[in-house]
């Protein structure tokens, strides 16, 4: 029987053990006490198991190279994945945006789960155990090293997380280790990560301010690199919430020369049509001040900032108002733009981007063309997606297929 060795006791590693262990005697090496701690703070404790949109959907949500997703989801998709949770006993539920979570809304249920397919399947689990290198004999792998100690396998599959969440053991060791192996790395970023205001001051003013159905966009040197609607937050540096998490993963001059986030109070509305709305709220009260009148369309929290922006006299009531006025009005409304410095920390970061080159390693089977008998799953990868339960599906899916494959002894 082929002896499979699974670095890493995240989701990617909990899947490939269990897949892995239908056909082969797997051992399940996690350096932490316990398994699945980064997966426990995933959903803010609830966990965002996966998402239950179709899969050409799925696939719109990976912004980068989710070609290389195809075989993974071909061989275990969401529809596998939750089947396969319900058949074990946890119930799930679907919320708003196909998001699934467990029915309990505890990650630690999830986590049980887990582990009981894993029992199931009788494979080893080593917690508390520090892999160390990968050992490799004439070309392909023949081990690890764990603590000093050479310990021998046919194939080791390499499922140690990204850089994200640090605290939870994922700091980039397997990088460090697919780097002695031979493979090379796409530079590390963090994604889905709050942006960093060049002059935060507005924003602190904002603070705590939370704006729904609101367009933003993200340019880099006056170029579009992600444009969507929904939530975002005003924060003490900067600006967070769903849609900057999801603009963060789309950054491409990390030096953030010129970069900018943009945005559009009331996207629903062009330029005409809010002129008209802006002049029907001044007739019909033609005497209030204009930061009054202006509550009726953009939270009284906002109005100020909007009109100092503007260069405008808030207590001006609004039937002195001139054109040329509102038109700087409506210009500021449609393209509210902050200047941005930076990202949070890596910490604070919920995935990783960049990883190992997706080029040497064979999608069909995630396996490393460099070193027979190496494979690879989960975050490590360069390919993230953004929130909604999308970067677990990617785990839960390269997990199964490496293991798998691993198991399949067919290198």
């Amino acid at each position: 029987m082929v002896r499979v060795a699974v670095v890493g006791g995240g989701p990617a590693g909990m899947m490939a053990a269990y897949a892995a262990a239908s056909s082969a005697e797997v051992t399940l090496f996690e350096k932490n006490e316990k398994l699945g701690k980064k997966l426990f703070l995933t959903g803010k404790g609830r966990c965002n198991i996966t998402n239950a949109r179709p899969q050409e959907d799925f696939f719109s949500n990976i912004p980068g190279n989710a070609k290389f997703l195809y075989s993974a989801f071909d061989a275990f998709s969401n529809n596998d994945l939750i089947r396969l949770l319900n058949h074990h006993g946890l119930a799930t539920k679907v919320e708003r945006g196909g998001r699934v979570f467990p029915a309990s809304d505890k990650s630690s249920d999830v986590i049980k789960t887990l582990q009981n397919m894993l029992h199931s399947k009788k494979v080893q689990i080593q917690l508390g155990r520090h892999v160390q290198e990968i050992l490799i004999r004439d070309g392909r792998v023949c081990g690890i090293k764990v603590e000093g100690k050479n310990i021998f396998f046919d194939k080791v599959i390499l499922a140690c997380g990204g850089m994200s969440y640090p605290v939870t053991g994922s700091n980039g060791e397997g990088y460090e280790m697919a780097r002695k192996a031979g493979h090379s790395m796409k530079e590390l970023h963090p994604s889905l990560i709050p942006l960093v205001a060049k002059y935060p001051e507005i924003c602190r003013k904002l603070m705590g301010l939370t704006l729904k159905n609101v367009r933003v966009t993200l340019q880099e040197k006056g170029k579009k690199r992600f444009e969507s609607i929904g939530e975002m937050l005003f924060t003490y540096f900067g600006v967070s919430g769903p849609l900057i998490l999801s603009a963060s993963a789309h950054l491409s001059d990390y030096s953030f020369a010129d970069t900018k986030i943009c945005i559009d109070l009331k996207p629903a509305l062009d330029e005409v049509k809010l002129e008209t709305r802006i002049l029907r709220d001044f007739a019909e009260m033609p005497n209030n001040q204009l930061k009054i009148t202006l509550q009726r369309l953009l939270p009284k929290m906002l109005c100020g900032e909007i009109l100092e922006i503007a260069g405008l006299n808030g207590k001006k009531p609004v039937n002195f108002v001139t054109k040329e006025e509102r038109k700087k009005l409506i210009s500021v409304i449609k393209n509210f733009c902050i200047p941005i410095c930076g990202t949070r920390d890596l910490e604070e970061a919920i995935v990783t981007r960049g990883g190992i080159t997706l080029k040497e390693i064979n999608a069909s089977k995630m396996l490393s063309k460099l070193v027979p008998g190496l494979y690879f799953a989960g975050e490590m990868l360069d390919v993230d997606a953004y929130t909604g339960g999308y970067n677990l599906q990617i785990a839960f899916s390269t997990g199964y297929l490496a293991g798998r494959s691993a198991a399949e002894n067919l290198d």
